[in-house]
């Protein structure tokens, strides 16, 4: 079955399930709280000929969902976490008919960071929040996949919040795990946005931990994104720089996401993922953390 998604629900029981089927919802039929002692929980969406759904975030704090709901996000009703013990985390989705919407045609839940990365070559991108997180059980993450390819157009990052709504507005998706995770300091989010034109996409990225590097990359007329995806941390300054010049060797990027912890990255590389070696967390004790794109 094909057609965009426009709308997105959570079953936690089985009297909703039956509703959502009778209403015409699709189930993935992967229980969110796999692995735990939580309710038996799944999503759901619906194709139809309303508005499509053409991003879809996640929050797991107060501060992730206000700049979300300011800027009318739907958020979907359910806790992904009910019944575990871990922090809340709860999916929004909206929609939008600007140069960067570009319509979602079908979800998937990963469970296998082994297997997951296959996904890339299909035309799938993941979002970089575990659904599980915090909370034990398997390692869950959300993928979609939109109705024509996408690449990514612009890259940048916010600390603390700053400057989200602007970015919002803008078109641009963020990364639903901070690049400081576990490590103290500033929650530091990467956002990126992206356009169906493939000239206009990044085609490398490059993360730098010390002034040489930086110099490197600035001789080889990289930009540099201004914010430091270690600030506040007991670590060196950490920077993420970019280029546009396309050729076979650097073909355009369609998404990134962020993997936490070294689980799965050989199965990433040789699924032809560019993961990037430089730990974000580099001289700290927060989580290991690693960038990695799909060209």
């Amino acid at each position: 079955m094909t057609g965009r998604i426009t709308e997105i629900k959570v079953s936690q029981n089985e009297a909703e399930e039956e509703q959502l089927l009778k209403d015409g919802f699709t189930q993935n039929p992967v229980n969110l709280n796999k692995g735990t002692e939580g309710y038996k929980m799944y999503i759901w969406y619906k194709r139809g000929s309303g508005a499509a759904i053409t991003k879809i975030q996640v929050s797991y704090n107060d501060d992730m969902s206000k700049s979300l709901m300011t800027n009318c996000y739907m958020k979907v009703d359910g806790d992904l976490n009910a019944g575990t013990g871990g922090g809340s985390i709860y999916l929004w989705y909206a929609g939008g008919s600007s140069e960067y919407d570009i319509p979602i045609v079908d979800l998937f839940v990963s469970t296998e960071r082994e297997v997951e990365c296959q996904l890339f070559q299909f035309g799938w991108e993941r979002l970089s929040c575990n659904l599980n997180r915090k909370a034990g059980g398997s390692r869950l993450y959300l993928w979609v996949r939109k109705e024509k390819p996408a690449y990514i157009c612009d890259i940048t990052a916010t600390a603390d919040f700053q400057g989200d709504d602007l970015l919002i507005k803008q078109g641009y998706i963020r990364v639903d795990e901070s690049t400081n995770r576990a490590a103290g300091g500033k929650r530091v989010f990467l956002w990126y946005r992206q356009h169906p034109d493939s000239q206009k996409a990044l085609t490398d990225l490059q993360i730098t931990t010390t002034s040489c590097e930086m110099e490197k990359w600035q001789r080889k007329h990289y930009e540099q994104v201004d914010q430091d995806l270690n600030a506040g941390t007991t670590g060196p300054p950490v920077y993420l720089f970019y280029s546009k010049n396309q050729s076979k060797s650097n073909p355009p990027i369609k998404n990134a996401t962020l993997l936490v912890k070294k689980i799965g990255l050989s199965s990433y590389v040789k699924a032809g993922v560019q993961v990037i070696e430089e730990n974000l967390n580099t001289g700290n004790d927060g989580a290991a953390a690693f960038l990695c794109y799909y060209q």
